[in-house]
């Protein structure tokens, strides 16, 4: 398959590169994984630019209306945001496919309709809210008020920027807060255009601002900022340990979504071409580039063969391709690095005794862009390093055991606890599953879905040293 080049694909989709308002810092390429060329380059914000971004969401927080609008203006300006998001949604699938090689298609029918849902979910939740009085001390009524904190700064990811910024934003301004998002260095097109959006939408000048560049420099300038009362921050741990000691000298909260290992568990009662289905989803969406991949398949014996069979049949009948063809499925890597990162692990699992069921290569007819086959490995131990570590890409671990026992215990020894699944059509085994299972999502006979509103009234049961957000049993 031919891959489109920069170009053609401008000149087919009159989309237009937009510029990046950078300062004084290093100038930073932003290339296209699926053909390795230059898209633009943009000039990296520094600590003062930070610190500058810093004082006009300050501002606008302490002597801008935004907070001070009732919250039916706010909801107002929300869902002209999420309509905006949509009329602009094939511009928006152009620059994020340019940035994180993503397929359009994946993007204009999932990850933008759920980055304007988004907003519209907020919207709505802000109705909601409501304050408390307490009565318990005689002679004294207690009245328990909600504010918006201040100034947030939102660090996203690469691997679904417009989906995980946009929630980032909408749920921070929705409140009455202002903020500063730092899009990844690699990723920063898409969510800087929409940005530009909420403020056609009728957003306050310095309500939401943008910054870019490396975590090392803008991003460190960010968390660590004095004036920053709220960080969220959405990629790996050892990152999230660099923020938490950062925030930790401004006593600043810190909201972390993290990595994941998370098992995919498939029992013998399981509509077995559903479980197919649904873990085919689960680990190659997104080119295997999330959090909450089921990476770790784990199958009951007697019906481990056939789904081996079957899975390994469609894996290598997945089509990988261009992402501005809509026929494609799984796209390239976000990036070059990355995608050796990827490709290393098919030599550890050799040299650990897995066996390569399918792929484990890179796609060298689409070189030099990113891409890598979806690849299969059967495994006998937990412990090895391809079912402990978050490999971040389309590869995928199987295991056999005997029963749910095993499956669990095989489950939970990871040291992360994002989420589950399970597919099983025994309704006593499904809530010993959400019981058993250390995580802090557990999806019964579901591939990938999460509805925001039940994230909002739930406590975690757990937390583990990753998981993502509360428990949503």
């Amino acid at each position: 398959m031919a891959v489109k080049r920069i170009a053609q694909i401008l000149s087919d989709t009159g989309v237009v590169i937009p510029k990046i308002a950078g300062k004084s810092g290093d100038t930073i390429p932003v290339i296209y994984p699926a053909t390795a060329e230059l898209v633009t380059c943009f000039r990296e914000d520094t600590a003062a630019d930070v610190d500058a971004a810093v004082s006009a969401a300050r501002e606008a927080f302490e002597s801008g209306p935004w907070r001070r609008f009732p919250a039916s203006e706010r909801q107002q300006l929300l869902r002209r945001a999420g309509a905006i998001i949509r009329e602009h949604r094939d511009e928006l699938a152009v620059l994020e496919t340019l940035c994180a090689g993503l397929p359009v298609s994946h993007l204009t029918g999932r990850q933008i309709p759920r980055a304007a849902e988004n907003f519209d979910f907020f919207a709505d939740y802000i109705a909601t809210l409501a304050g408390e009085t307490f009565e318990q001390e005689p002679g004294y009524l207690t009245l328990v008020t909600r504010e918006p904190a201040g100034v947030a700064a939102l660090v996203a990811p690469w691997n679904a920027p417009l989906a995980l910024a946009s929630m980032q934003i909408a749920s921070s301004i929705a409140f009455g807060n202002s903020c500063v998002s730092k899009p990844s260095e690699y990723t920063p097109l898409a969510v800087g255009r929409m940005v530009e959006l909420l403020e056609r939408a009728g957003l306050p000048e310095g309500v939401v601002n943008v910054v870019n560049g490396r975590g090392a420099v803008t991003g460190q300038a960010l968390v660590s900022h004095p004036g920053v009362d709220r960080i969220a921050f959405t990629g790996g741990t050892a990152t999230a340990k660099a923020i938490m000691t950062s925030a930790a000298s401004n006593l600043t909260p810190v909201h972390m979504e993290l990595g994941g290992k998370s098992a995919n568990l498939v029992f013998d009662d399981s509509d077995l071409e559903r479980a197919v289905d649904g873990s085919l989803i689960n680990i190659f969406s997104n080119s295997g580039q999330m959090c909450i991949a089921g990476s770790r398949i784990l199958l009951q014996r007697r019906i481990a063969g056939e789904f081996i069979e079957r899975f390994v049949d469609r894996s290598r009948r997945i089509r990988v391709g261009d992402p501005m063809d809509p026929a494609t499925e799984v796209g390239p890597l976000a990036y070059e690095a990355h995608m050796n990162k990827v490709l290393s692990y098919t030599g550890i699992a050799r040299e650990e005794g897995a066996e390569i069921l399918a792929g484990g290569g890179r796609v060298d007819s689409l070189a030099p862009g990113f891409f890598v086959e979806p690849t299969v490995v059967l495994v006998e131990n937990n412990s090895l390093r391809v079912c402990q570590e978050e490999i971040f890409g389309p590869f995928a671990t199987l295991q056999i055991c005997d029963d749910a026992d095993e499956a669990i215990a095989i489950a939970n020894d990871s040291e992360f606890g994002l989420v589950g699944y399970a597919w099983t059509e025994n309704m006593a085994l499904g809530l010993k599953l959400q019981q058993s299972i250390r995580a802090g999502t557990i999806w019964i006979n579901t591939p990938l879905l999460r509805d925001p509103a039940s994230a909002q009234n739930s406590t975690p049961r757990k937390r583990p040293r990753s998981y993502r957000g509360p428990v949503l049993h």
